[in-house]
């Protein structure tokens, strides 16, 4: 085993845009285990856009990230020490190890590392679909969208990790799915592979007439729900094709995440389509985590919720493909290899 461990820090905050100047690489020691800490030997790094949030020092729903601490991120994993009766070594395991290539967990702490079954799960889906993205676009749809047959749902960033989750699950519910993706590439992966409906390419309709003609022959009959992963001209867009009485789960607001506030062009769209729109914070919702992560599971497990993944090949392209997430350069769920 390596007593080496690779971590990446938050060196500085961004002024504006992150960059990697941003993040520093170092290596530490691995520490001896103390009881009931757990070693786990982490194999796939997650990369989410909240992240780049918590290297803000602003009011947020969560702390700020610290400087000159290890960033944190979902990780899966095997535990190759263990000094706690819960944990054998082996165990494949899921938890918020942190960019880095080892972590040190206090396995009795409720919630912090669970074991997951790679049977017929592949270990890295327990960051993606069977994981925090798939439960968020769970909920986000199931209890914020409420879908019924026949309605039409909208989600933004369609390919990625949550939005692909969102329709495939939007399908299984007997609705219309409509995604919005940037390329062509994109579009056709959303329609052909994971079996939308239709799939607006925003890349090809930059001004608001023709993103809003592209969006009326795509839903054609409106829009019933919204999940919304990007803010900005695409929301605008949305909001003027919602029909009365329509849902709008807000999860992520990535197009105003390397600047200042990105206002709603016309909000009292709100108000006279009477539409019902929340924002959510997945982790606030543990209540939901074992019915979402049944369900998802069963779906990945039988082949019927289909995803892909963008991997970066070592601990030091994190920064790298943490960035290009941020730009929509990956192609489904962003993943850094670790071993």
């Amino acid at each position: 085993m390596a007593m080496i461990n690779k971590q990446v820090l938050l060196a500085s905050r961004p002024t504006v845009e992150a960059t990697v100047d941003n993040f520093r690489l170092v290596e530490t020691p691995l520490p001896a285990l103390a009881e009931g800490q757990v070693l786990v030997r982490n194999h796939y790094l997650s990369l989410d856009p909240y992240m780049r949030m918590r290297m803000n020092d602003a009011k947020s729903y969560a702390a700020p990230q610290a400087l000159d601490t290890v960033m944190i991120g979902g990780t899966v994993g095997e535990v190759v020490d263990s000094k706690n009766a819960k944990f054998a070594v082996g165990d494949k395991v899921v938890g918020m190890g942190g960019w880095q290539q080892y972590s040190v967990v206090d396995g009795n702490l409720p919630g912090v590392m669970r074991k997951v079954d790679t049977t017929h799960v592949p270990l890295s889906a327990y960051l993606g679909a069977v994981g925090m993205p798939g439960v968020t676009a769970w909920y986000g749809l199931v209890k914020l969208c409420m879908p019924k047959p026949g309605e039409t749902i909208v989600v933004s960033a369609a390919s990625g990790a949550v939005g692909s989750a969102v329709g495939q699950l939007a399908k299984v519910r007997g609705c219309r799915a409509v995604g919005i993706a940037g390329g062509a590439d994109k579009c056709r992966y959303v329609v052909e592979e994971l079996g939308f409906d239709a799939c607006v390419d925003y890349k090809q309709h930059r001004d608001a007439k023709s993103l809003d003609a592209a969006l009326a022959e795509a839903a054609p009959n409106g829009i019933d729900g919204n999940f919304e992963n990007v803010g900005g001209v695409i929301l605008d867009a949305v909001l003027r094709r919602m029909n009365a009485f329509g849902r709008m789960a807000l999860c992520g607001m990535i197009s105003g995440y390397d600047g200042g506030a990105v206002p709603l062009s016309n909000p009292s769209l709100i108000l006279t389509q009477r539409l019902r729109l929340e924002g959510f914070i997945v982790s606030e919702h543990m209540e939901v985590w074992p019915e979402a992560l049944k369900e998802l599971g069963g779906l990945v497990a039988t082949g019927k919720l289909k995803y892909r993944e963008s991997v970066a090949a070592r601990i030091e392209e994190a920064p790298e493909a943490f960035l290009g997430l941020l730009k929509g350069k990956n192609f489904g769920k962003q993943l850094v290899k670790l071993i």
